[in-house]
C-alpha cells in the first residue's frame, strides 16, 4: 500500500509541476505575462522531466502512459480552479476513464 501512495503522489507532483510549468509558459507567450514567468516555466518543466525516474517502476512505457491518466484528471482540475473552466459530464467520464487506465496499467503488478 505503500508503494502504491508513493506513485501516486509522485504522479500528482509530477503532473502539477507539468502544468504549472505549461501554464506559466502559456501566460508569458500567450496572455501577456513577463518573460520571467515563462523562464520560471522552462525550469518547472525541467523539474517535471526528473521526477518520473524516481517510480520504483523500470519501465519508462508504463510509467509515462500511466502518468497520462493522472495528467487528464489534473489538467481538468488546474482549468476548473486555477482558471474558472467548467468541465462538463464528458469530460468528467473521460477523467474517470483515464484514471481506471492507471489503476490498471500499474496496480495489478505490486
Amino acid at each position: 500500500m505503500n508503494e502504491i501512495l508513493r506513485t501516486a503522489a509522485l504522479f500528482i507532483v509530477a503532473g502539477l509541476a507539468e502544468i504549472g510549468g505549461g501554464w506559466l509558459v502559456w501566460q508569458a507567450i500567450r496572455e501577456g505575462k513577463p518573460l520571467s514567468w515563462g523562464v520560471v516555466g522552462g525550469l518547472v518543466l525541467i523539474f517535471y522531466g526528473i521526477i518520473p525516474t524516481l517510480q520504483s517502476e523500470p519501465a519508462f512505457g508504463r510509467v509515462y502512459a500511466a502518468y497520462g491518466g493522472v495528467f487528464v484528471v489534473l489538467a481538468l482540475l488546474w482549468a476548473w480552479r486555477v482558471d474558472g473552466w467548467q468541465p462538463d459530464r464528458y469530460d468528467l467520464l473521460g477523467a474517470l476513464v483515464a484514471l481506471l487506465g492507471v489503476i490498471i496499467i500499474m496496480w495489478p503488478r505490486t
